[in-house]
């Protein structure tokens, strides 16, 4: 009798997947086991994460990298110094910032003011503006920071999450993802695709501006004939049959992914709607988020005001989600596709493309700091602000921006992050680090979160192609100075 045999005449189902927890969750855990803890190899700061990425490249120079210099010189013929490698030879005179900046906070971090509402949780917040990238082509630079490879076939950092430490309610996905109403950016899916690790710890996509927030979870209301009786017995009977399918065919993990996630759909049928139902917050919340002015008719030429409903809904939803043990949430602002640009990619006209959007994140991004801490959750969630790359202190075509991948910023806030912090400050016109030799990279960003969580980085391994895959490759440091 093999394995799967023996776990299906022991109970199949749920009670089979019980017993293979307590046999030590079927071995999938890289060289360890997980701490009483929390941890997986130390004692651990967080215990969630959310990812908020903005799609297309944001501009780090209009939004959180003052750089009084690109003021000084503004409309002067551009001079790097060096020859450069421009995306859309987007090398023009310099371009000040599109917006003015100002102190925010005891710390007195400047910030623009069209993200002015993250002035008001700007002490919670860590910069790190020394990132540099290794593409300024979209697809790469995205999945770089995604899964930590500039190629597709490799798991998503939610996914690694979802492996190392597992789930704290049965009830609902480990690994949720939140994408942008109109499309998604670009990779699609396979940003968060579990690629070679087994297949539930793919991310599960949630769309909760829509009627239907998870596709498929019930029956299409077309089809009346259907009872929840009837529903249950089409799960178990399909269960079954995807049991004796596997027990025939041993080291498949689709199979055993597939009987997962009919059983997590049975459970999320009761869990997911009273997770996703806003209309429990009292009417503070609401307010905090700017979702206090009714459902919004969501009309094509999309304002502020959409853009935060948009964005501050996926963010209130994320809150939800994580105080209800999902461990990993990615929020999305942008699409692929499209025009005018409901994207990052400002290469016409930053003030155009980035404005709605900028407004519409920094009001939900500073509503979910403000509410994790409100909740006492901030200690224990990380949240990460992200994209693919920034701009180019030079002007392309007047008013936009080129790709820039050597340098741009990301932050951090909350789960053992020192806040009211910049750290690695890049040059005088936010072309490259100040310091050239000792850049951050998105492994060190990956190792510090995986640190915060209880793991190290070098020993969360998958053995796949006869080499142990890990999320940070062969890089990587933790980044002591953004401890708390």
């Amino acid at each position: 009798m093999n394995r799967r045999e023996f776990l299906f005449h022991s109970g199949g189902g749920l009670g089979g997947i019980a017993l293979a927890t307590l046999l030590g969750s079927e071995s999938l855990l890289a060289d360890t086991t997980r701490r009483p803890d929390g941890g997986l190899h130390h004692k651990p700061r967080a215990k969630r994460v959310v990812q908020l990425f903005m799609a297309g490249g944001a501009s780090h120079l209009d939004l959180f990298d003052f750089k009084p210099e690109l003021v000084k010189r503004h409309g002067q013929p551009s001079d790097f110094g060096e020859p450069v490698e421009a995306f859309q030879d987007g090398l023009g005179p310099w371009l000040r910032p599109v917006w003015d900046f100002k102190p925010y906070g005891q710390c007195g971090k400047p910030l623009s003011e069209v993200v002015a509402p993250l002035g008001a949780v700007v002490d919670e917040i860590a910069f790190v503006h020394n990132m540099v990238g290794k593409t300024g082509v979209h697809s790469q630079g995205t999945l770089l920071q995604t899964t930590g490879f500039d190629r597709p076939g490799f798991p998503g950092m939610g996914c690694w999450v979802s492996y190392g430490l597992g789930s704290l309610n049965e009830n609902l996905p480990t690994f949720v993802v939140l994408p942008d109403h109109r499309g998604l950016a670009s990779n699609g899916t396979k940003n968060w695709d579990s690629a070679f690790l087994p297949s539930h710890h793919q991310g599960t996509v949630i769309y909760p501006s829509d009627k239907t927030p998870i596709a498929d979870l019930f029956p299409d209301e077309r089809a009346s004939f259907v009872t929840p009786a009837s529903n249950q017995a089409g799960i178990e009977l399909l269960a079954r049959l995807n049991r004796v399918h596997a027990a025939e065919r041993p080291g498949d993990d689709r199979l055993e992914a597939r009987i997962r996630s009919y059983e997590l759909a049975a459970r999320m049928q009761l869990a997911a709607p009273e997770a996703l139902d806003l209309t429990k917050e009292p009417a503070h919340v609401l307010k905090l988020y700017g979702l206090d002015h009714g459902q919004s008719s969501f009309p094509a030429e999309i304002n502020a005001v959409e853009e935060t409903e948009y964005f501050a809904r996926k963010c209130l939803v994320a809150r939800r989600l994580l105080e209800r043990g999902v461990r990993f949430v990615q929020i999305w602002s942008g699409n692929d596709n499209g025009f005018p640009r409901r994207n990052w990619d400002s290469h016409e006209d930053v003030q155009r493309d980035h404005g709605p959007l900028a407004i519409g994140m920094a009001r939900g991004a500073a509503a979910l700091i403000t509410d994790l801490k409100r909740l006492g959750l901030l200690d224990d969630t990380i949240v990460l602000w992200t994209t693919e790359f920034g701009r180019m202190p030079s002007s392309q075509g007047g008013k936009g921006r080129d790709h820039n991948p050597y340098c741009f910023t990301n932050w951090l806030a909350g789960g053992g992050i020192k806040g009211g912090i910049s750290y690695g400050p890049s040059d005088d016109f936010g072309y490259k680090p100040a310091d050239r030799k000792h850049p951050t990279q998105v492994y060190d960003i990956h190792a510090t979160i995986l640190h915060l969580l209880g793991i190290d980085h070098t020993r969360l391994t998958f053995r796949h192609n006869g080499i142990d895959r890990r999320l940070t490759d062969v890089h990587g440091h933790v980044l002591s100075d953004l401890l708390a």
